[in-house]
């Protein structure tokens, strides 16, 4: 037997391909396909299971293009409605695979046809389970996608998957490992834990949402706290049930270096100029207008978040870069790059970012200073600063009605890569006197004379 786990960073989720006897099953797929046939091939095994354990919503699935490469079938839960053939497994129905066996547990909740994989050893023993979006590490999927056409409510999914930790996941054995499809930053929980993997008997001590007593006390700390899902996850649902164009096709078209001319062309018929650069390269010059989301965090995800995934995109990026770019960007459901470059000429308007690092930070607090913490809600827990706006980087586009432009505002997330995304969407939108804080909350916390206490004081 052999498992790994194939974790996407940018996505905070992770995949799973599954080998025994020369048997191959892949769980949950991020679009390209390449890691999962590449390691097939590597260890002389055939892909003969591709499994969804549910529709998902932060990212498109490479289920379709594995699929059609491999012959495998694809399955999903009890009542999946999908627009291509799959399998509907059934609860508790059993896949072979080599010497041990897949076991469907149907664990309604996160959506209705979410199921947890039990893999049975070769001597049917439980040896671990693959929780989707059931069970994370110090968490639990959100029970609030159902859409605006479904009669459910958030509270009855929430019903359903207390229903559902309680007589599939709670029982099990306490040693058996814990596979969820996603860690740290995913939108899918509220606060997963930073590990990837766990054990049901760690879950049972720590995760708060399956210490509950009663499903009513469960209800209540599932959704409370819960913000908005973000726009993008109905969107990326809906075309992963109902099928997508193949990532090879988006490749050969979308990973194309224009020339300067062509790009300001495509930026006054109104493309989205994201400059995938570092924030340090991007506070020195960009293009006016421009957003930075760098390559080098959670760039899909920010991306999705707050760009329209049918809007023309254009690229700033670093040469040799592009199809990274472009297929970070497909991975979430941008099919529409329309090109890159990778200088800026003296033909496009630049502007600069201003940065301090947070040794100056208290040197810049007036009376006419406000203070903007785009971190997330649910980080606010540790701690934020007295009298700081706190607007999570997801809903500052809408709320920037919230804002004063004749005011100065010094901007932090936790790190520094979202202050610097925050500040550049600012600047899009004419705000003129705005500082981003280099190093953010993890710097700011080092400095003696500044004021932080707990949110529910300010």
């Amino acid at each position: 037997m052999f498992i790994q786990q194939l974790y996407t960073n940018c996505l905070a989720e992770a995949a799973y391909y599954i080998e025994s006897n020369g048997e191959a099953a892949i769980i949950d797929p991020i679009r390209e396909t390449e890691p999962y046939l590449q390691l097939a091939k590597q260890r002389n095994a055939n892909i003969k299971y591709v499994f969804e354990t549910h529709f998902h919503a932060d990212f498109i699935s490479g289920h379709l293009d594995l699929s059609k490469s491999t012959g495998a079938p694809i399955i999903y839960g009890p009542g999946a409605v999908t627009g291509y053939p799959i399998i509907n497994a059934y609860d508790g129905e059993i896949f072979n695979l080599g010497n041990i066996k897949l076991k469907i547990l149907h664990t309604p909740g996160h959506t209705l046809e979410s199921i947890c994989i039990l893999l049975l050893d070769q001597s049917e023993n439980p040896h671990c389970v693959f929780t989707g979006d059931t069970l994370f590490v110090g968490d639990v999927g959100r029970p609030d996608l159902t859409g605006a056409s479904s009669e459910l409510t958030s509270t009855d999914l929430a019903g359903f998957l207390f229903e559902s930790l309680q007589s599939k996941i709670k029982g099990l054995p306490h040693e058996t490992i814990v596979y969820p499809a996603h860690g740290a930053g995913s939108s899918c929980g509220k606060n997963i834990g930073k590990e990837t993997y766990t054990t049901i008997g760690a879950q049972l001590e720590m995760n708060y949402a399956l210490k509950s007593k009663t499903k009513e006390e469960f209800i209540s700390l599932v959704l409370d706290g819960l913000s908005a899902p973000p726009a993008y996850f109905f969107a990326d649902a809906g075309i992963n049930k109902n099928g997508y164009k193949s990532i090879d096709e988006i490749l050969q078209n979308d990973v194309k270096l224009i020339s300067n001319a062509t790009f300001l062309d495509e930026m006054k018929e109104g493309a989205v100029v994201i400059d995938t650069r570092t924030a340090d390269e991007f506070e020195v010059s960009s293009i006016k207008n421009s957003i930075n989301i760098g390559l080098d965090g959670q760039f899909a995800i920010w991306a999705a978040t707050l760009i329209p995934l049918n809007a023309p995109i254009l690229l700033v990026v670093e040469l040799g870069k592009e199809n990274e770019a472009v297929t970070r960007l497909a991975r979430v459901g941008f099919d529409n790059v329309v090109g890159c470059v990778n200088q800026l000429s003296p033909e496009f308007q630049l502007q600069s970012i201003r940065s301090i690092s947070p040794n100056d930070f208290l040197s810049e607090l007036t009376n006419d200073t406000k203070i903007l913490d785009v971190r997330n809600t649910s980080e606010h827990n540790n701690g934020v600063i007295e009298n700081a706006i706190l607007i999570p980087l997801s809903n500052l586009l809408k709320d920037l009605e919230k804002l004063d432009k004749s005011k100065h505002y010094l901007v932090h997330c936790a790190g520094g890569y979202r202050s610097m995304i925050a500040t550049s969407i600012l600047k899009q939108n004419d705000f003129t006197n705005i500082t981003n804080v280099k190093g953010g909350m993890a710097k700011l916390k080092e400095l003696n004379d500044l004021n932080i206490v707990m949110p529910e004081l300010i």
